[in-house]
Parts: C-alpha cells; structure tokens; sequence
C-alpha cells in the first residue's frame, strides 16, 4: 500500500493518509495491454518472415563451418558468411521492429523514494512483461538461441582449424635417414661429380622433392674431402659439403653461395655463415644465433649422393632453445 498526495494547493489531513494498493499504481502486465502489442498488421506473416531470415542465417552459419573445416575456396567461405550475417541480422531486425511492443510507454509520476513494496513491484512487473514477449515468440527466440550457438561453435573454427596438425617431431627430425638418394628439384639423382668446384645445388631427399623442412644445399669449394670439425672426416666426400637451407634465424632459405669467400647467405636479414675447411657454417655476420646444421653423405657404388643419416640437429630457428 503506498500513500498518496493530492491538492493543489496541497493535501488535507485525511488525504495524506489515503492508501491506493500497489496493483492499482503498477497493473499486471496482460497480452491485451495496447502498449505491448505488436507493430505488424498481420502478426504471423512477420513472424514467418523473421523465422525465414533466421532460419537462412543458420544455414548459413553451418556452411560456413563446414567450407571453412574442409578448406573449401575464399569465395565460397565468404559468401556462405556473408549470407549467415545479412539473413541473421534481417531476421532480428524485423523480429524487433515488427513483433516487440513499440510504446510508447508512459509512467506516471510518483514521488521519489519508493518503499521495498514499490521496487519488488516495479521488478516484478519488468522481469514479467520480458520475460511474457518471449514466451509468447517462442519458436522465433528458439532459432534465435540455436543461430547464435552456431555462430559461437563457427567462431572457434579458425582458432581450432588454423592451428593445423600437431607437430610431434616434425620439428627435431627431417625425413633425410641413412641410405636417402640425393635428388634435385627435378627429382634427378645427383652424382658426386655433378656439382662443379664453386657451385652449389638444392637438393631433397628422394621422394620428398619441395619439402621446406628438407631442403638441403650442397656447396663444393674443392674437389678433396672436406673436413669442417672433428668427427667430420666422411661427411664432404669429394667437396661435396651440404648443410640445411633453413636459416637459424627465421627459417628463411638460405640460397646464396659466394665462391670467393666460400660463405653462405640468407637474403632475409644478411645472415652470413662461413663453411669450408674447418668451418662448419658458423654464423659471422647478421642475426642467426648459430651455424647451419650440416647433413652427412656418401656415395654409394654408382657414384651417386646418399646420406648417412639426418641432421645430428634440429633444423630451423632454435625454438628448442628459448625458455
């Protein structure tokens, strides 16, 4: 019960002690209430235009997913998103616009503190007439609610899809083991002799031709075996000195060989690695934190390039490395 003031000229004493009950000051909520009708004319026409739209958006929603799992071409993955947005945000604009009670909404005055009895009111009549609109468009709020967990599911597909496979130890190992053919990027076998003395070749393990991790450059700066650190004396049969092609620095290709200093040069960032005699592709200019890992070969009966094994160390930037 709430009291009430009236007068102009101020209330009397009987007045300032009149009471009007609280469901008189803050009526019920009803569906036949004009302020809560709809806007449309022609109620479940708009509701079936918005359920369309939100339906499409959905699909859309869902195909997406789907092209963007199987890496299906940009066009298709853009216009499947494109069509999920526009058809989803037409369906909830017209659902706003034509289904949801448009006011206006008029309050009356009331003085300014309010007892517990008015707010519990007062909430009781928002939370009703809230939560009565949805009850009443349930089927739209249903597609409303599934739209949305989809896009939310579709959402996390970049993040899960992009990440790609697990690495395992793609990252410690190549796929060089002993016995491996050397080929060039033709797929060609490459002899001890086919390297001329200063040149150098891009070579792949056999069946592995355009593998980033794999590749491998062969320098031959003499035609005597090459020795570039104890423990190394069968690595460079005859000159043939090969080291990984992946910079330590940012996995760039290393592909330049200058004969006359007998040094090794990554376009990226100018890295400069010194091999030959003695030096086994040491870093000695640029940011590369350490030297080029250098692959073991030999040759077989027919003259012909092979590895004795993989890398002794991972190859690349040294992520191994970093805490």
């Amino acid at each position: 019960m709430t009291d009430v003031k009236e007068g102009a000229s101020g209330p009397g004493p009987e007045a300032r002690h009149q009471t009007v009950p609280d469901d008189e000051m803050f009526p019920v909520a009803s569906f036949d209430d004009p302020h809560l009708q709809p806007a449309a004319k022609h109620v479940r026409r708009a509701e079936g235009v918005a359920g369309l739209f939100l339906v499409i958006g959905f699909l859309g929603f869902a195909a997406y997913g789907a092209s963007y799992w199987q890496n299906w071409s940009n066009v298709l993955q853009g216009a499947f998103l494109g069509v999920g947005l526009f058809a989803f945000g037409f369906g909830m604009s017209a659902w706003g616009k034509y289904l949801l009670p448009q006011g206006p909404f008029v309050e009356e005055r009331h003085p300014n503190a309010s007892t517990e009895a008015e707010v519990d009111a007062m909430a009781a009549a928002v939370v009703g007439r809230g939560a009565m609109m949805f009850r009443r468009r349930g089927f739209l709020g249903g597609i409303l609610g599934a739209g949305a967990g989809v896009m939310g599911v579709v959402m996390a597909f970049p993040l899960l899809r992009s990440l790609g496979p697990v690495p395992k130890q793609s990252f410690d190992h190549t796929h060089w083991k002993k016995g491996s053919r050397v080929v060039d990027f033709n797929g060609k076998l490459v002899r001890a002799d086919d390297i001329l003395t200063g040149g150098s070749l891009t070579v792949f393990p056999e069946g592995y031709v355009g593998n980033a991790m794999d590749q491998t450059i062969i320098v031959r700066p003499t035609t005597s075996n090459v020795v570039t650190k104890a423990g190394r004396e069968t690595w460079a049969p005859r000159g043939n000195l090969a080291f990984s092609k992946v910079c330590t620095h940012a996995g760039c290709p290393v592909g330049l060989y200058q004969e006359q200093t007998q040094q090794l040069l990554c376009p990226c960032h100018q890295s400069l690695f010194d091999v030959g005699q003695g030096r086994p592709a040491v870093p000695v200019f640029g940011p590369a934190p350490r030297p080029l890992p250098q692959l073991p070969l030999y040759i077989d009966a027919g003259g012909y390039l092979r590895a004795q094994g993989d890398y002794h160390e991972p190859v690349g930037p040294g992520f191994w490395e970093r805490s």
